[in-house]
């Protein structure tokens, strides 16, 4: 009987722990989906065509460094601690973006709720990680991810909505009542896990050379014009980023404590599977941020019609990650849904390259669903890949690692798409709010070329992808972690 009992009361608080973890993770990934059909009618506010990935790219530049950070330090310092902070930014910075009165305000404050953001999402995934069993994990990865697929089924839909009836502010001021659920769950359910590094120390250099790196790299990428100027300035940003990614690289390998240790690199799972996520995470966004300008630019419909016209993506990202976490937990192996998921992701990048100003409604939504499962798909396997292939001890630091190279992919990717437009368009668009629906049917078709070959470059790496069977044992045992308290 008592026997029975504890078993009900695991159970409880199994699942008051995934729900705590998924309403945090929400508050983060509802942020991204709600802009991306927001942000036509931002930049017809504030004007700006020229910085439309701006407001992503740098949101995705700092919550890059958050995550790669998050991992380390909440290993030193704890999970529970790292994951209510980030929350507290992340709502205060919102309300900040919120007030913007330009773009580059925007993107500023963007910025520094990137920080916020990316340590909601990465400590949910290791705390999950640190839970259950690498058999088992790959069920709970699913259930966890699938918040994304929900957030990207509701924030479209919430953030066209917003924006035609409320204005763009409120997407951002709908976190606060997210966040602040978040925090009490948190607080009442989170458990007590023991601290992985009782001691350990700070990786400042390691710190300072990686946000250099980034911050050159993003720069660079931004600066990148047909004129002698910007390609100047452009290129000078590319060596500063090269030579800072070397400093990096020696102080990760002089670091006691590096946030990013360097023997990850000599797995070979570990490596395939941080350019996997690399890669699929420049094509999903390429999809995230395209499509609702597609539909708005080209097609000239409203804000709240292209939320509604790209459901049909967002739900099947959402059942095809469950889907995935359930057939890897059942099965124990995971290399040939990997491949999968990058067939289907490169024939739906490939559809979306056909459109033109007279594709119909009907066909973008068969194509971006298409996109949807090989991006949702994606979610679990690599996570579960690396976390089976690595000791406890690294643990947290190899999940944000993947979240890290997830951000990276998007990070680096964003700034070549918007060149690419502002290229394909070849006009002045610096300040411009409205550009002609050919044109920009022009810069997105070739945008998604782009993709396509992004794509088909992840299939080909996905292929030598070892596969390793997948332990029955090990995550959480009671006698070290409890599933209560607060």
């Amino acid at each position: 009987m008592e026997n029975e009992k504890s078993k009900g009361s695991k159970a409880l608080n199994i699942k008051l722990l995934l729900g705590g973890l998924m309403i945090s993770l929400l508050v983060g990934a509802l942020d991204n989906s709600i802009m991306s059909t927001a942000m036509p009618q931002v930049i017809t506010s504030l004007g700006g065509m020229a910085y439309y990935v701006w407001p992503f790219t740098i949101y995705l530049l700092t919550s890059t460094i958050a995550i790669i950070l998050s991992g380390k330090l909440s290993d030193i310092y704890g999970r529970k601690k790292f994951l209510i902070t980030g929350i507290i930014i992340f709502i205060t910075t919102s309300v900040l973006c919120g007030f913007s009165q330009n773009i580059m305000e925007l993107t500023f404050f963007r910025g520094l709720q990137g920080i916020g953001g990316g340590i909601l999402m990465t400590i949910p995934f290791i705390v999950v990680a640190e839970v259950f069993p690498p058999r088992e994990r790959g069920k709970y990865m699913g259930i966890l991810s699938s918040v994304f697929g929900f957030a990207n089924v509701l924030g479209p839909v919430l953030g066209g909505f917003i924006t035609d009836f409320m204005g763009w502010e409120w997407v951002f001021y709908v976190n606060i009542p997210v966040g602040i659920a978040a925090i009490y769950m948190l607080r009442s359910y989170f458990p007590n896990l023991e601290l992985v590094v009782k001691e350990g120390s700070i990786d400042y250099a390691g710190i300072v050379t990686l946000t250099a790196a980034l911050s050159g790299l993003f720069l660079g990428l931004t600066f990148v014009r047909d004129t002698a100027v910007s390609s100047g300035l452009a290129a000078t940003l590319f060596i500063f980023a090269a030579v800072m990614i070397v400093l990096f690289i020696y102080a990760e390998k002089k670091a006691r404590e590096p946030i990013l240790p360097m023997k990850l690199f000599k797995n070979s799972i570990f490596n395939v599977s941080s350019i996997a996520m690399f890669l699929s995470s420049a094509v999903m966004f390429c999809g995230i941020i395209y499509i609702p300008l597609f539909i708005q630019g080209v097609q000239g419909m409203s804000a709240s019609t292209s939320g509604l016209l790209i459901i049909p993506m967002l739900v099947s990202l959402t059942v095809a990650s469950i889907a995935t976490g359930q057939v890897i937990s059942r099965t124990g192996t995971y290399k040939k849904l990997g491949v999968l998921a990058f067939v289907l992701l490169t024939i739906g990048i490939w559809l979306l390259s056909t459109m033109n100003t007279s594709t119909g409604y009907l066909a973008l939504v068969i194509y971006s669903t298409i996109m949807g499962i090989g991006t949702g798909m994606m979610y679990p396997i690599f996570n579960v890949a690396v976390q089976n292939a690595v000791s406890l001890r690294d643990l947290g630091t190899v999940t944000a690692s993947m979240q890290f190279f997830r951000n990276i992919g998007a990070t680096v990717a964003l700034p070549i798409f918007g060149v690419i437009v502002n290229l394909s368009v070849n006009m002045n668009i610096q300040t411009a709010k409205n550009v002609p629906p050919e044109l920009m049917s022009l810069g997105i078709h070739n945008v998604f070329l782009s993709g396509l070959v992004i794509s088909v470059a992840g299939l080909l790496v996905c292929l030598f992808l070892k596969e390793k069977v997948l332990a029955s044992r090990g995550g959480f045992e009671g006698d070290k972690k409890e599933l209560h308290g607060k």
